[in-house]
């Protein structure tokens, strides 16, 4: 097959959202995560224009498993690195360790495991792209988020090096940073299943982003002639001009 696209943390979500929209734009998608069963649903949903391969991107094994099947399944020519999450609103006085260690581990290590496994093949391919979602937490801080905008700070550094490491060849790096999105289960996890914490987080936002605008801007920026490299896409909700600046309606 031409055209594989690997797509991580598609269980739910902005990963889910972009593996519906890659598949329409002729990508065979490979959906990746650790939960199975919401992975074939998924892929049955799509049809046969996706792979569902379960994988754990905190463990090296995983990971070269991963890469082992994408091998065998034809030309990988885009990695969607998604996979990521935030835990906990603690101040840094009062930081779990356990907490920052899963975050840096899944947003910054998960994204490293897999795009060195991948890299080969997307050089290889002669028009490799490589899309990784960070978060405006990826240079603006703010009180309680401490792991989660150290993590991402981390990714953004490790997308920003590889960018300047594969200059002169054939693999794009991109990198989207979205603002506020409501998912079913970002804030979710965050909040340790509280459900009402999480709801307090969209609470009066007219519009906050959805998985489906994100996904949007994955497929445009993967689909620009292989030229045209969108370096930093930063995508907020009108309702937000900046990370303290939101409005709500009463």
């Amino acid at each position: 097959m031409e055209n594989i696209a690997v797509v991580t943390g598609a269980s739910s979500g902005i990963g889910a959202a972009t593996a519906r929209r890659l598949a329409t734009e002729g990508f065979h998608v490979v959906a990746v995560a650790r939960r199975a069963d919401r992975l074939d649903a998924l892929v049955k949903e799509i049809g046969s224009g996706a792979t569902a391969v379960e994988c754990d991107v905190t463990s090296d094994e995983s990971v070269a498993r991963l890469a082992e099947t994408v091998s065998g399944l034809g030309t990988l020519t885009l990695l969607v690195n998604n996979a990521g999450g935030a835990r906990g609103a603690d101040p840094v006085s009062a930081g779990s360790v356990d907490d920052w260690q899963w975050m840096y581990d899944v947003n910054v290590l998960g994204t490293l495991r897999v795009t060195k496994a991948l890299l080969p093949a997307l050089e290889a391919s002669g028009h490799g792209t490589i899309v990784t979602i960070g978060s405006t937490a990826s240079f603006v801080v703010y009180e309680g988020g401490g792991g989660y905008t150290a993590a991402k700070h981390a990714q953004t550094a490790l997308v920003g090096t590889l960018r300047l490491e594969l200059a002169g060849k054939p693999v794009r790096v991109i990198e989207v940073d979205p603002g506020m999105v409501r998912t079913d289960e970002f804030a979710l996890n965050r909040f340790a299943g509280d459900q009402s914490k999480a709801d307090a987080v969209y609470a009066g936002v007219k519009e906050p982003l959805i998985a489906g605008d994100i996904a949007d801007i994955v497929a445009f920026a993967a689909t620009r002639p292989h030229h045209v490299n969108i370096d930093r896409l930063v995508v907020r909700p009108i309702a937000q001009a900046a990370q303290h600046k939101v409005h709500r309606e009463k």
